[in-house]
């Protein structure tokens, strides 16, 4: 599989992409540690606490589910309850 890298304007790690999303410069699959570790989580966590999905994130970082939700469950993050519609009980 080839890497990919994503768009970037080599002034800051995060740039904004199609819609508003952010775009990282973090080649897929990298490890990620140290200070670009610590910006990234802050990015993600502001991100998801401004309405941004798990899944969306991943998607614009590059990265997966599971990356993401570990990334924001260690800085900290209240993470969301699931959504979806709720059923209501017969009677």
């Amino acid at each position: 599989m080839a890497r990919t890298r994503v768009r970037t304007t080599g002034k800051n790690d995060d740039v904004r992409g199609r819609g508003g999303a952010r775009e990282s410069s973090y080649v897929k699959g990298a490890r990620i540690t140290g200070d670009s570790r610590d910006r990234l989580q802050s990015s993600l966590k502001e991100l998801y606490e401004s309405g941004a999905s798990i899944r969306s994130l991943a998607t614009s970082t590059g990265r997966s589910y599971g990356f993401v939700h570990k990334v924001l469950a260690e800085s900290g993050t209240v993470l969301r309850a699931r959504g979806g519609p709720n059923r209501k009980r017969a009677q």
